[in-house]
């Protein structure tokens, strides 16, 4: 007697995880307004934006979580949620330059590398999947902590301590960025070569 094969379970689209990251691509918009209104000298202004980056910032953690316990893993999500990570970072980064906060050279290695790596994976996804390592996870800790202590109102001595985060943050960008680079193109070679 065969056996019967076991139903496939199909993941709706619209399910929690991807709904906490269409929530995190609504809250970009709200962020960026918060900014351009504190103008980076309200006091007030600036806590707003910094709370709303704080709460789009949890998500980020949250929909991964949900869609891994409860297996929740769409296509949506696995595009979406990139794109909302790199919407909310990227705008902060460059509002944080526009506003003189933060030296031009350092959005745009970090936007380079953030924007790299997500075609790096799109482009080697025939062959594989690249996974986040425990370095870019501490990457994407390193890069909120210091971007949301920008933000915060801190008084001149706790603000100092912004510079030397985001320092960490970059070195470790960078250094992620070049060991998913190495891995691409070790997973496209192995690919390449158990095909020939």
């Amino acid at each position: 007697m065969s056996a019967v094969p076991e139903r496939i379970r199909r993941v709706p689209v619209l399910n929690a995880a991807n709904a906490l990251t269409v929530a995190r691509i609504a809250l970009v918009p709200l962020f960026v307004v918060f900014v351009v209104a504190s103008d980076m000298t309200d006091r007030w202004w600036r806590i707003a934006a910094a709370l709303t980056f704080g709460v789009a910032s949890i998500t980020d953690f949250v929909d991964g979580w949900i869609a891994r316990r409860f297996g929740l893993i769409t296509s949506f999500g696995k595009v979406a949620d990139p794109i909302a990570d790199k919407a909310l970072t990227g705008s902060a980064l460059i509002l944080l330059s526009i506003y003189d906060q933060l030296p031009w050279w350092v959005t745009l290695t970090v936007l380079i590398r953030e924007w790299g790596i997500t075609a790096l994976r799109f482009w080697v996804l025939r062959y594989g999947v690249i996974a986040a390592s425990r370095g870019g996870k501490l990457k994407t800790v390193l890069q909120i902590v210091a971007i949301a202590w920008y933000l915060w109102p801190f008084p001149p001595g706790l603000a100092a301590v912004g510079p030397w985060l985001m320092g960490a943050a970059l070195v470790v960008t960078v250094v992620t960025g070049l060991d998913y680079v190495v891995t691409a193109y070790r997973l496209r070679r192995s690919a390449r070569a158990s095909r020939s």
